[in-house]
């Protein structure tokens, strides 16, 4: 058998399959004896490190229980593993050797590795030691004092490793990860010298002299601060010998003007990319293909340029960029910016089959089919090249490690407004008094660096207050221009109509259409609202998902809440074009999944949907499925699925007022109110009194001069729903508005909503015909309408299966009584 430790407590058999070894205290138990390496355990000490001080009340008996419980998995995984787990006079002992656990192998091959001579050599030696380690020591034991000492001891081990197999590397020279490695490493380690040495001597080689310096001086810093101590001889010696340029360093420099050939000085610093750096650098020193993707003026290229820099001294070619255009092939713009000959039928491969360079490739999106044959050639062709691409979508080859350049964090895309702010319009600063209009302008333009140095060259005409006000027409305020970059980048729409134009026409066709969403969807309901075919909700549908214990009901597929077959998408498949576009980084997804916009993008898919005679057939259809998301969880919220679908009515309770604000707008007033008296019970159970008010009025105030069907479904629909007056809807409507004033304390607003004090009365009747919400378990509040009414808010508790009415019957008595 095989134990690992260096990670995840885990066995394997001699066949290479898992062993499960079950409850805590068994591996804990296992743990203690690996730790031990062969030698035996007194029952004492193992009675210690797996109770402590919490004993049980025969220890020695729970401890050969423990003992049986191990061997039973050794044995039942492999026949004679049993007998592996020993008992002798000075306690219990696992019989294995070094080449039976990771941390023996570990050992070994660090041993054999300190005697080799060759660079080469000691270098794979160490690589593949290094390999073995999958985590944190014992990962998954918890805190068990007994194991802090060794996974102390074999962590300090794997860092000396680290640090071997850095020297071992500056020496061969020529490794990809020569500079960032080190960097990343002494930046978890500050304090550790060896890695200071190997870092300092790495950018040195690198011809980065004035980093080495910096980091000298910051490791000096530090040491006198947290310790009171110097740097050791060692730095000492080598700080003298890089100020002096010394001979044993291997030369000085070869004259760079601070930046490798290829990559031109940038012109402003990189603010709010300090994690990023080592994370690419250190993907780069991993895989051969890294590709950076994100949204279009997220800072992809910028990023690229600057890891390219701190990594160059790592390839004996240097770097090469080629800024990818459409005017040729993608083949010949890399061979002619490598300067490479084609010979014979090789072609240019021949020419790169030697060379050891970085390749950074900008811009692979609008041919990114080309781009990637082209890097597949490449990296077929030249062991030595290693490829950083930036690209809005993956390239989709083998082996391509893929980084998504986020977004900036609020804290840094406000660092970057204010310094590019005041840049635009000297003397600005950040004060008490802009800081939330700051704020607000680099949240509302999703904190894109692009987007955010845009507006910050409006701060000198505009302030920045009267900026974050006009945001609403951000594509005209954005659209001034700036020179010196592509036209792509030279203003917001600029930015989205690139991505936009090398969108696949079904992409095209959901982008616009998820505009509709205020606050983002699920995959469910974008295909319910967003295909080319669309089918009514049924009454109190919704999606599938969310039908609960509903049975099939007549005219309905099974499994979903909605007429006819084929819901969202026969010619549109919205889940593959939704896949699409977050490839193309268009949409952003959380846990859920919940697929959203960004708000730029948003804003300019409306525009797409407005120009394609779209806005008012598929805003109705949201409205559409948004309420019968709503209706199909009237009843369940009366019953012991409460909590789930007050849930899920969070979830899209942006959506459900967007819809709302659209009907009232669209002066569909029986629509307007059909929504709102669905939300009713949803929002007393939540308490929020002040939105149920306003949603409300807004529904009440709505004029009806909608020439459409009012309740925005088909003829048939409506019939199934029951043909509610307008002059009903909006009773019922004021008789909850009353309500919930009495609610919030306001009677006198009650009164005259419910013309004169009728609507207490009526909520009362309803009260005293049992018109109580119920709760199934006892976990859910059920109040009473009309004891809320009377009381400004006492709530009632009610269980289903306790005496009274039944929770159906209640629901009857509410909606009876016109409060649903």
């Amino acid at each position: 058998m095989f134990f690992s430790v260096l990670g995840p407590l885990a066995v394997r058999t001699d066949g290479g399959e898992a062993v499960a070894v079950p409850e805590a205290k068994v591996r804990l138990l296992l743990a203690a004896l690996l730790v031990h390496e062969g030698r035996p355990v007194s029952a004492d000490r193992l009675v210690e490190g797996l109770w402590s001080d919490r004993l049980p009340a025969h220890p020695a008996g729970a401890l050969q229980t423990k003992v049986s419980r191990l061997r039973a998995a050794l044995g039942g995984a492999e026949p004679g593993a049993e007998r592996l787990v020993e008992f002798h006079p000075a306690g219990y002992l696992l019989r294995v050797g070094p080449e039976d656990t990771d941390s023996g192998r570990f050992a070994g091959l660090t041993a054999a590795a300190a005697g080799t001579e060759d660079a080469h050599a000691r270098a794979e030696l160490l690589t593949e030691a290094l390999a073995l380690w999958r985590g944190e020591v014992f990962g998954g034991l918890g805190d068990a004092e007994f194991l802090r000492g060794p996974a102390g001891g074999l962590e300090e081990r794997r860092l000396s490793a680290v640090e071997a197999l850095a020297e071992a590397r500056l020496e061969v020279g020529g490794h990809p990860g020569l500079v960032a490695e080190p960097a990343e490493l002494a930046e978890r380690h500050p304090l550790r010298e060896r890695l200071r040495v190997v870092q300092l001597r790495a950018l040195y080689a690198a011809g980065r002299q004035a980093e080495a310096l910096t980091a000298y001086e910051e490791l000096r810093g530090r040491l006198a601060e947290e310790l009171g101590a110097d740097p050791g001889p060692e730095l000492v010696a080598l700080h003298r010998a890089i100020l002096d340029h010394a001979p044993s360093l291997g030369g000085a420099p070869a004259a760079r003007g601070g930046l490798p050939d290829g990559l031109a000085a940038p012109v402003t610093a990189l603010v709010g990319r300090a994690g990023a750096l080592p994370a690419v650098g250190g993907l780069l020193g991993a895989h051969r293909l890294v590709t950076l993707t994100g949204p279009g003026g997220v800072g992809k290229s910028r990023l690229a340029e600057e890891v390219a820099a701190r990594v160059a001294g790592g390839y004996r070619d240097g770097v090469r960029l080629v800024g990818l255009s459409g005017s040729a092939e993608v083949a010949e713009q890399v061979g002619a910016a490598l300067g490479l000959r084609e010979e014979g039928r090789g072609g240019w491969e021949e020419s790169l089959r030697s060379r050891r360079m970085l390749l950074l490739l900008d811009n692979c999106e609008h041919v990114v089919e080309a781009a990637a044959e082209t890097v597949r050639r490449v990296l077929a062709a030249a062991p030595g090249v290693r490829v950083l691409a930036t690209s809005r979508e993956p390239l989709g080859l083998p082996g391509e490690a893929v980084w998504t350049v986020p977004s900036l964090s609020q804290e840094d895309a406000e660092e970057l407004f204010a310094v590019r702010a005041a840049a635009a319009a000297p003397g600005f600063v950040v004060t008490g008094e802009n800081a939330e209009a700051v704020a607000t302008i680099c949240r509302r333009l999703d904190r894109l660096p692009l987007a955010l140095e845009l507006a910050a060259a409006r701060v000198r005409a505009l302030g920045v207050e009267e900026l974050a006000a006009r945001l609403d027409d951000r594509f005209r305020l954005l659209a001034g221009g700036r020179r010196g970059v592509p036209p792509r980048q030279r203003t917001l729409r600029a930015v989205i109509d690139w991505s936009w134009e090398l969108l696949p026409a079904p992409e095209m066709r959901l982008l616009r259409r998820l505009s509709v969403f205020a606050d983002g969807c699920t995959l469910e309901v974008a295909e319910a609202v967003c295909g080319d075919r669309w089918a009514e909700p049924a009454p109190g549908g919704s999606t599938g998902r969310d039908r609960g214990d509903d049975r099939d009901r007549e005219g309905e597929e099974e499994g979903d809440g909605y007429r006819g077959a084929g819901i969202g998408a026969e010619e549109l498949d919205v889940m593959g074009a939704l896949v699409g576009l977050l490839d193309r980084s268009l949409i952003g997804v959380s846990d859920g999944p919940r697929y959203r916009l960004p708000e730029s993008v948003a804003a300019y898919a409306r525009e797409r949907l407005a120009e394609a005679g779209e806005a008012e057939p598929y805003e109705l259809r949201h409205r559409a499925v948004l309420t019968g998301i709503a209706e199909r969880a009237a009843e369940p919220l009366f019953g012991p699925e409460q909590q789930r679908w007050l849930a899920r009515l969070d979830e899209e309770r942006t959506d459900l007022g967007a819809a709302l604000e659209r009907t009232v707008h669209r002066e569909d007033a029986a629509g307007a109110l059909r929504l709102a008296l669905t939300l009713v019970w949803y929002w007393f159970l939540r308490g929020r009194l002040s939105e149920a008010r306003r949603s409300l009025d807004l529904a009440l105030r709505a004029p009806d001069h909608s020439s459409r069907d009012r309740t925005g479904y088909s003829t048939e629909g409506k019939a199934a729903r029951g043909a509610d007056s307008l002059t009903a809807l909006r009773e019922r409507a004021a008789l909850w508005r009353a309500g919930f004033a009495v609610l919030a304390g306001d009677d006198a607003v009650a009164a005259r909503a419910g013309h004169g004090g009728d609507a207490p009365r009526a909520a009362e009747g309803a009260s005293q015909g049992g018109a109580r919400g119920a709760g199934g378990g006892g976990d859910v509040d059920g109040p009473s309408i009309g004891g809320a009414f009377r009381s400004g808010g006492r709530r009632e508790r009610g269980r289903s299966g306790s005496s009274g009415t039944p929770c159906s019957a209640r629901v009857r008595t509410c909606r009876g009584a016109r409060l649903w």
